[in-house]
């Protein structure tokens, strides 16, 4: 700490770039400073660095880390705090450009594995970014001693010391119960829990906070189901079965809201949030058309044939899908990473892949018809292949015809109205449709191959995640808007710091696509640091997406290239 000083005071008034001087660790009373990067201007990105407190400070409970589930929801439970602490730290520190900018990547209302907050059995580390302070382009050293000998102490003595072991403990016992939920759900053949009294709607379209005065969710009574939980807990709720389960309803009455809470349940959420026993099954996947999008040797077969001039589309290729090409790539892409669970909404769909109704059939000869709409194909995904589908329409009956269970909803409650959707279905039978049987069970498999990386010489290229939905691959933009279960920018990061990772290793070649995605999600597994470049210092702002996220933005990229195996 006096060494710090010193330098600090030797370099005041100096060129900034004299800072790089402080690089290094320094001991502090109750935590060692290190400080890892150190931004070369005052308007630069901001420096890294990190703060541990040993064991010995800050007593580290070993229940905390009993389990994987644990360890992050109590790693979350700091974040929040510190999160809080920066964001009401009334320090000031002055100077010119981003001088005194302290900052920590906080979670929202998922909770995340992240590098924000890491605990082990001997310390507890907190990775922040602080702006070095300037006047000018010259080094205010005293604004910046008042940083590192106020500011950053302060925010650690208000959170990591100041949490209260009852939010730990309530971090520690949510985490419990939302596992033993998906391991309900696993033995009962569920894909989906929602728990009565949750709260779908959300504050507003920018705000993912829960809705003031919503209407509480509420199973039917077919559909409800009591779970024990741990800690003393009983809740009830809907359970939603394996195979084809369809929410249907008027315009605004919660069907859409009912399957985004469905959705974002592949994540645990945090205390207050209203979803924090909504759970799904965590290969669940979103699908939707996305107009526009590059599609590179995917086999979409099963749903799109015979196209004119002979194409085929058993290696399907397009730097510019229609609205049901992509919805059927989308398919085959989820399939191929493994989800054993679709997700749809009529409203994001293309119309002509959902559906053709029997007039359409009478009019269009079915050889000049290269697409086999869904409804056709759904039941041999569920029976055959054993995958589930949970679908929101309000406009076609025909599903009612394919589905194990129909939820109406009326002014956001649920009704279960199977038995009369099937009654419809005898009054008005729908027109059988004859089409040959696919495999869905034998999903082709793709192999990405080395070529997609370009060779490493050029000192310019680079890979930056650009907020949430987009990533530079050297001057090209990786853009995934629609990959609707990426909730974090942290998540974009770590995509765009695996995208490095293959770029780095020339692509690790696997036997299959499939092969290299698990690869990277055991990597994670161990750390996401491991798939970093940062030997043990800052990792950067990261947070973990699922492997479906990491496939669909490699699926995106135009500057891949796939071959089948």
């Amino acid at each position: 700490m006096k060494q710090l000083k010193n330098t600090l005071s030797q370099i005041d008034h100096k060129s900034y770039k004299a800072y790089k001087q402080i690089a290094g660790s320094y001991m502090y009373p109750r935590h060692t400073l290190y400080i890892d990067y150190v931004q070369g201007d005052p308007f630069a990105s901001p420096s890294k660095i990190r703060v541990v407190i040993p064991e010995k400070e800050r007593a580290i409970a070993s229940e905390w880390l009993e389990t994987k589930a644990r360890r992050i929801a109590v790693e979350d439970a700091f974040a929040r705090v510190v999160s809080k602490a920066v964001h009401q730290n009334n320090i000031p520190v002055k100077g010119s450009g981003k001088s005194g900018m302290i900052a920590f990547d906080g979670p929202g209302q998922e909770i995340l594995e992240r590098t924000g907050v890491r605990i082990s059995e001997q310390s507890i580390t907190v990775c922040l970014s602080v702006g070095l302070p300037a006047n000018g382009r010259t080094i205010n050293g005293k604004e910046a001693m008042k940083l590192f000998d106020q500011v950053v102490p302060s925010l650690i003595e208000h959170s990591i010391f100041q949490i209260q072991d009852r939010t730990i403990q309530q971090a520690i016992q949510l985490a419990d119960q939302q596992e033993t939920i998906w391991e309900k759900m696993k033995e009962n053949n569920w894909v989906s829990f929602i728990a009565n009294g949750s709260i779908l709607p959300r504050k507003s379209g920018v705000s993912d906070l829960p809705a003031k005065g919503a209407i509480a969710f509420r199973s039917p009574a077919e559909d409800e189901v009591e779970l024990e939980l741990p800690h003393g807990k009983t809740i009830k709720g809907m359970a939603v079965k394996q195979g084809v389960t369809l929410i249907t309803g008027g315009g605004y009455h919660g069907k859409s809201t009912l399957l985004q809470a469905i959705e974002r349940g592949v994540y645990p959420h945090c205390n207050g949030d209203g979803r924090e026993f909504i759970c799904t099954d965590p290969s669940a996947v979103k699908i939707r058309a996305e107009d526009g999008r590059e599609i590179s040797s995917v086999d979409i077969s099963p749903f799109i044939s015979n196209l004119p001039h002979g194409k085929d589309t058993t290696s399907f290729s397009s730097s510019n899908a229609s609205g049901s090409t992509s919805q059927a790539a989308n398919v085959m892409e989820a399939l191929e990473i493994g989800a054993e669970t679709l997700l749809i909404d009529e409203d994001t769909s293309a119309t002509n892949f959902m559906i053709r109704d029997g007039r359409m059939q009478k009019l269009i000869d079915p050889e000049n018809e290269p697409i086999t709409p869904f409804i056709h194909r759904i039941t041999q995904l569920a029976e055959e292949a054993d995958k589930s589908v949970i679908l929101v329409t309000g406009g076609s009956g025909d599903y009612f015809a394919v589905a194990d269970n129909v939820i109406l909803m009326e002014e956001y409650k649920p009704k279960n109205v199977t038995k009369r959707a099937k009654e419809i279905i005898k009054e008005d039978p729908i027109a059988h449709s004859n089409v040959e049987p696919t495999d869905f069970m034998n999903v082709k498999n793709r192999k990405l191959l080395a070529s997609t990386f370009p060779k490493q010489a050029d000192r310019k290229f680079k890979i930056q995640a650009k907020g949430q939905f987009q990533i530079l691959f050297g001057k090209e933009p990786i853009t995934f808007a629609y990959t609707e279960q990426l909730t974090d920018p942290s998540q974009t990061r770590m995509i765009a710091e695996v995208i490095q990772y293959l770029y780095r290793n020339n692509g690790e070649q696997y036997a299959s696509f499939s092969d290299l995605i698990q690869h990277i999600d055991d990597k994670m597994d161990q750390g996401l640091e491991k798939l970093t470049k940062s030997n043990g210092k800052h990792p950067g702002d990261l947070a973990r997406p699922r492997k479906n996220e990491i496939a669909a933005v490699l699926n995106r990229m135009r500057k891949a290239v796939f071959s089948m195996k």
